[in-house]
């Protein structure tokens, strides 16, 4: 699933969407693209970050709403 897949389906903001990835919430695969590089995720990914942004829409800080999610997803 492509980066503007993901974007359209949680309707998630770019910058925030690679802040979770800076962070090492989400590890989309990387795939050489030329000079560049696409993002592929996984359904486990899309589901993370769904979580994860309904928990940051509810207020809460980004660890706090990455282990929401991860707790939820178990």
């Amino acid at each position: 699933m492509k980066t503007s897949d993901i974007l359209e389906k949680v309707k998630i903001p770019r910058h925030k969407l690679y802040y979770l990835e800076q962070k090492g919430y989400v590890t989309p695969k990387r795939i050489p693209m030329g000079d560049l590089e696409a993002r592929e995720y996984s359904e486990e990914d899309l589901i993370k970050i769904r979580l994860i942004w309904k928990y940051l829409q509810k207020g809460f800080k980004h660890k706090v709403a990455y282990n929401k999610a991860v707790q939820e997803m178990v």
